[in-house]
């Protein structure tokens, strides 16, 4: 069957202009244009802008949609299968957030106790499974399965002040790192207070402190876009300013 762009937006739930953009951006070309100027879609198109929604819906940017689909690799059935377990794991977590307000619901009432760790672990369930919906391919090909299972039981372990702490750590990174990018200089005393904050951060995080492994954590900051673009907000550069206090902090960088 075929659809016209006003038909298959109105089928998709989405705008006729969000499908023209797409067009533009090469990200879904119609099957081919009538002779009235129309664009025509089929089922092929049909089927690729299911798998764009899928993955607008976990989160990913345009571009790198585009990447996934445009690929001659790309295996539609095998996306779908993934796309079903990364829903049933959000569809876990929101279970989990619910039961957790439920369960403050009824202390509040008088009817259960509450410990206070209780009252965070749905927000660091849904933490851990962000951070390897995000990120878990990347981390997992360069530390192990094993390495990353201890992080994520050393986050979902912490207590209420652990937590909040290891929040603050993360706050406290960012400003010092700003301040540290404007001496321009990753061996000064900002740089190096950054780059222990980091340490601190790490050592709550994984459970355990590796200082080769910091090293090479610094480095994919700077080579993965993502982690990139955390670390350069609000300053130019930060990430690979954040690398090399880090790598002169380790003794890898004399």
């Amino acid at each position: 069957m075929e659809y016209t762009v006003q038909k298959l937006g109105r089928m998709a739930g989405i705008s006729t202009r969000t499908l023209r953009y797409y067009h533009e951006i090469g990200l879904l070309v119609p099957a081919r244009i009538n002779s009235a100027g129309y664009r025509i879609y089929g089922q092929a198109q049909v089927d690729r802008l299911q798998q764009i929604l899928f993955y607008r819906e976990l989160g990913l940017g345009l571009e790198e949609i585009r990447k996934i689909v445009g690929d001659p690799a790309f295996d539609g059935l095998e996306a779908l299968r993934e796309h079903r377990q990364r829903l049933q794991d959000k569809r876990k977590q929101i279970d989990l957030l619910i039961a957790n307000v439920e369960q403050t619901i009824a202390s509040k009432e008088g009817g259960i106790e509450m410990g206070d760790q209780e009252k965070f672990l749905g927000f660091k369930e849904k933490l851990i499974a962000d951070n390897e919906e995000k990120y878990g391919d990347e981390i997992r090909a360069k530390y192990g399965d094993k390495a990353v299972e201890q992080s994520n039981g050393a986050i979902g372990g912490m207590t209420r002040e652990q937590y909040e702490t290891w929040e603050e750590l993360g706050a406290s990174i960012l400003k010092t790192l700003k301040a540290a990018v404007a001496t321009g200089d990753p061996q000064g005393e900002l740089a190096q207070k950054t780059a222990k904050l980091h340490k601190r951060w790490l050592e709550m995080a994984w459970g355990s402190y590796n200082s080769e492994a910091h090293a090479a954590l610094a480095q994919m900051y700077v080579e993965d876009p993502r982690f990139a673009a955390f670390y350069n907000q609000g300053q130019a550069g930060g990430a690979e300013f954040l690398r090399d206090a880090i790598l002169f902090f380790t003794g890898s960088k004399n």
